[in-house]
């Protein structure tokens, strides 16, 4: 339902930005975990340029054919070598001779140990650098601290650092002294009635009984939460960052059928 809303207002959020790129983040669409072929292929044909997962397009056996065939979808970086996907993608704006590259990390607080996401930005951007100065960086991860400490880190060598995973969308947008965007979550697409997206019965029956219980996706209040980033296309520094959390286009996912 969610991915359904993204398609149904993507036209309408490009015109009110003038978006020249989109990037999504694609790692919860297929019920929750991971992304299928049939699903990126709407997203690309919808105008999306690129999109980024994260922790749990593992845990979706359709997500694998995804990573292997199309170099548009990314995974992060840092787990180990033997993996399949691309990590970063350099897309260049049509009629133009901007290149702008998209690179996927990880954190690893309370999220599965992988690669230092610092050692493996540093040695990337040595090659990305080399191509282009605007580059946007999706930093997957847990804690507000680990988002902060690379956005600060990589002030300056960057054009922006977009943290995703934990789905709410913070208040800490800003641009940092060196001219690198940043902001701890950019928020989720989907029912915010909910828990994160999840259903609220299921989240309270998780947490007080202390056992598992079935994801089942949330259907009320569906916002189209993100970013509007403008980068200086000569430096590669931001010049704005402005969240956006587009409410109430339709009040459920029942009145789109």
């Amino acid at each position: 339902h969610g991915l359904n809303f993204v398609l149904e207002h993507l036209p309408q959020l490009v015109e009110k930005y003038s978006a020249n790129m989109i990037v999504v983040n694609g790692e919860n669409i297929d019920n929750g975990k991971g992304l299928t072929l049939d699903q990126s292929k709407k997203l690309f044909a919808a105008g999306v340029q690129v999109i980024t997962t994260g922790n749990h397009i593992w845990d979706n056996w359709a997500s694998k054919p995804v990573l292997y065939k199309d170099n548009r979808v990314l995974r992060p970086m840092n787990y180990p070598q033997g993996n399949i996907g691309m990590s970063y993608k350099i897309y260049n704006l049509p009629g133009t001779k901007i290149d702008v590259a998209v690179l996927q990390l990880q954190g690893r607080i309370f999220m599965p140990l992988i690669d230092c996401p610092f050692r493996a930005a540093d040695n990337v951007l040595k090659r990305i650098t080399q191509k282009t100065n605007i580059i946007m960086v999706d930093f997957h991860a847990e804690t507000t601290a680990e988002k902060m400490t690379l956005g600060w880190y990589l002030d300056g060598k960057i054009s922006a650092l977009l943290g995703t995973h934990t789905h709410v969308q913070t208040a800490d947008a800003q641009l940092l002294p060196k001219g690198t965007a940043f902001i701890t979550d950019v928020g989720m697409c989907g029912a915010h009635d909910s828990v994160i997206g999840m259903d609220k019965s299921v989240s309270v029956n998780r947490m007080t009984l202390g056992t598992a219980h079935k994801y089942e996706p949330a259907m009320n209040d569906l916002k189209i939460s993100g970013v509007n980033v403008i980068i200086d296309g000569d430096t590669g520094q931001a010049m704005s960052i402005k969240p956006f959390s587009e409410p109430n286009f339709v009040r459920s996912f029942s009145d789109l059928i």
